[in-house]
């Protein structure tokens, strides 16, 4: 199905429906084809850990820096 900008906004909910259920839908301009409104198809699940064991974080990573706390909040009296 071809549809026009203009009336692709009147109908996004039903041409999204449209996609969702497999139907080819292509958005145009002028007559001219510009886009294709397809359903979202997820990628692959992530995977967590991937640089486990490749990186060292030191013990007193969360540890405030004297030097840094000064250049924000400035000499405390």
């Amino acid at each position: 199905m071809i549809i026009n900008v203009s009336e692709a906004k009147i109908k996004l909910s039903k041409l999204i429906d449209m996609a969702y259920h497999g139907e080819e839908i292509i958005i145009a301009k002028n007559n001219l084809p510009l886009v294709e409104l397809v359903a979202h198809k997820p990628k692959a699940k992530r995977k967590l850990g991937l640089l486990s064991g490749q990186i060292d974080i030191p013990d007193n990573f969360m540890d405030e820096d004297e030097e840094i706390n000064i250049m924000f909040y400035g000499e405390q009296a």
